[in-house]
């Protein structure tokens, strides 16, 4: 589940997310990570105001931790949490990288230059793309901005920004779902791998749902009373970008 994008003059999104107690999912975890390629500057800083993605679920406006970064300090490597946030699943659209109108500059031989980014400072940098974001699964977007290729000096000494990146989108969890019979057994489940222990109950369907799970093998446990009976079930396998489905279990 990895594609490659290559974004000139575009935009961005993003994810590791903790196993949430739920019955069932239309959200998706996704953060936003950026890393550098090398760039003959001191230092080239990005001031953030936000960054909006639209799915078929819906709209959101991602909350950005830090907004004014020197991109620089994340390169050969490493990388930067730059937004993390619950999403409506479904197709990925657009995403916006939207720019704060000051304090994006370069610094060259020790002195600061204003990189100038009509686009990005009013409606933002904008991404097109297919995706599809599955429910209870999280995801990472990792954005590799090449800031040799991002930055234009003009004839008459000023800087532009436009932006090169290379997006990385990953899926970095799964989920399982399925049903349980008879409704009236209302069981509690629990997904167990090693120490860590995950719980949910049905909803008003008999459906059940553990997002955001780390990929490996699970027993998943169905604890009821009588006159319904007790199930285990072991080695329920989660991979990564997929949606483990155990089908129906009956407990009677």
């Amino acid at each position: 589940m990895k594609r490659i994008l290559i974004l000139s003059f575009a935009g961005l999104l993003m994810g590791l997310t903790a196993c949430q107690k739920s019955s069932s999912s239309s959200n998706t975890t996704m953060n936003v990570k950026i890393t550098d390629g090398p760039g003959n500057y001191d230092a080239v800083v990005l001031n953030v105001k936000e960054i909006n993605v639209k799915t078929s679920g819906g709209d959101v406006t991602l909350n950005v931790g830090s907004k004014a970064f020197d991109i620089l300090k994340f390169r050969n490597g490493r990388d930067t949490l730059i937004a993390s946030q619950t999403i409506p699943s479904g197709t990925l659209k657009e995403v916006r990288l939207v720019l704060e109108p000051t304090g994006n500059y370069v610094r060259i031989g020790g002195v600061n230059y204003d990189l100038t980014t009509p686009s990005g400072q009013t409606s933002g940098v904008k991404l097109k793309v297919q995706e599809e974001l599955l429910d209870g699964v999280a995801y990472t977007l990792l954005l590799d901005f090449d800031a040799a290729k991002s930055i234009v000096q003009t004839g008459n000494g000023k800087y532009i920004l436009k932006p090169v990146i290379r997006a990385i989108p990953q899926a970095v969890s799964g989920a399982i779902t399925g049903f349980v019979t008879p409704i009236a057994s209302s069981p509690k489940i629990y997904a167990i791998s090693g120490v860590d222990t995950v719980g949910t109950i049905i909803d008003a369907t008999g459906k059940y749902y553990f997002n955001g799970m780390p990929e490996g093998s699970y027993k998943v446990n169905f604890e009821t009373s009588a006159p319904y009976i007790n199930k285990s079930i072991t080695n329920v396998a989660v991979t990564k970008g997929t949606v483990t489905n155990m089908g129906t279990v009956a407990l009677n």
